[in-house]
């Protein structure tokens, strides 16, 4: 299994030693390094200033979100990384959320999945730029000739010739036809609240996707990159107490009470009436609440947290699982203890 190191989002400014944990993450031989976006910082700007100062980490993006950026805005950004990196860049895509898509970018979700698969396409037409771009779907128009065109518009190829018309492209998924569609035409999985104790079940999830006719890989070239949140410690309580936040804001208040995708990760783990009281707590006000009603054994399913022995037991399901790179964030002690006990 390959490490990841995950910068996480920013708060209200950057987060400090990010360049001492990327500096620390190449030396330990980490195969890459990984920035996020929502509503705050983006996502190709620290990846750029920070990966800057790196030789050998593959950086990427978890996620840009595709409302963000038309199809050929993320493909610029993309074929430019890939140049400055000298081929080191994974460009890691996700639907988001209606929250985000329509609250923050106000853009429709309606119909996140055949979006994902028209902006894909697109994106690898200007990769490979065999041709002037031109594409003509449900949800994009190139060149466009609809209400208010000009007419003047015509296909145009990029100027830059990309580094590699074949550049990776992961996709963030959390359902089982996201997840599948994952599978089917992209090269990797951007996995966010993973379990590998419940591996069989995205095992059946990517299958279905392989099974396609035409599908990009197979289990034998596509990658899995999970995201996990490490929490070293002495006491197991203490170290879930960290955890809990996180997974009370995702199950309980992300989304609303009948659409909340994080949530329905949990339900289809088992957790069905602790996400409804959670989400109840969280939705009338009481995050305290919410954040106290997390079980530890919740916060397990996506964590390595508690001792280092016991972290480096749990380790052996996650190494069993579907994951084929294990991301990460921690202090440059915790990421040297953790290539420790994967080397």
């Amino acid at each position: 299994m390959k490490l990841g190191l995950n910068t996480g989002y920013w708060g209200a400014g950057p987060p400090e030693g990010v360049a001492e944990k990327i500096a620390e993450a190449e030396r330990l031989g980490f195969d890459s390094m990984w920035t996020a976006e929502a509503y705050g910082s983006d996502c190709f700007t620290p990846l750029a200033w920070w990966g800057s100062t790196t030789k050998t980490l593959k950086l990427g993006t978890s996620i840009t979100q595709m409302s963000a950026r038309t199809p050929t805005a993320t493909a610029m950004a993309a074929l430019t990384m890939d140049h400055l990196t000298g081929g080191r860049f994974i460009l890691g895509i996700g639907a988001s959320g209606p929250q985000v898509v329509e609250g923050w970018y106000g853009r429709p979700y309606a119909k996140p999945l055949a979006r994902t698969r028209e902006y894909v396409e697109i994106v690898r037409q200007i990769l490979a730029r065999e041709e002037p771009v031109e594409f003509h779907g449900e949800f994009f128009d190139l060149p466009y000739d609809g209400e208010g065109s000009t007419g003047l518009g015509k296909p145009l190829k990029s100027t830059v010739h990309p580094l590699r018309s074949d550049l990776p492209i992961y996709l963030g998924a959390e359902g089982p036809k996201n997840v599948a569609l994952a599978a089917e035409i992209c090269d990797g999985w951007l996995a966010w609240l993973f379990s590998p104790r419940h591996d069989d079940m995205y095992r059946k999830f990517l299958n279905e996707g392989f099974s396609r006719p035409g599908a990009r890989r197979s289990w034998d070239d596509f990658e899995v990159v999970v995201s996990a949140v490490l929490v070293p410690g002495d006491d197991i309580e203490s170290c879930a107490d960290q955890v809990r936040p996180v997974l009370a804001l995702y199950v309980g208040g992300m989304g609303a009470r009948n659409q909340n995708f994080h949530r329905a990760v949990f339900d289809r783990m088992g957790y069905e009436a602790e996400c409804d009281k959670i989400q109840d707590l969280y939705l009338s006000g009481d995050r305290k609440g919410a954040t106290a009603a997390v079980t530890t054994a919740m916060c397990e399913e996506i964590s390595l947290l508690g001792p280092w022995d016991k972290i480096a037991d749990d380790l052996k399901v996650w190494r069993a699982s579907v994951a084929t790179t294990l991301l990460v964030g921690g202090s440059p002690e915790d990421l040297r203890q953790l290539a420790t006990l994967l080397d």
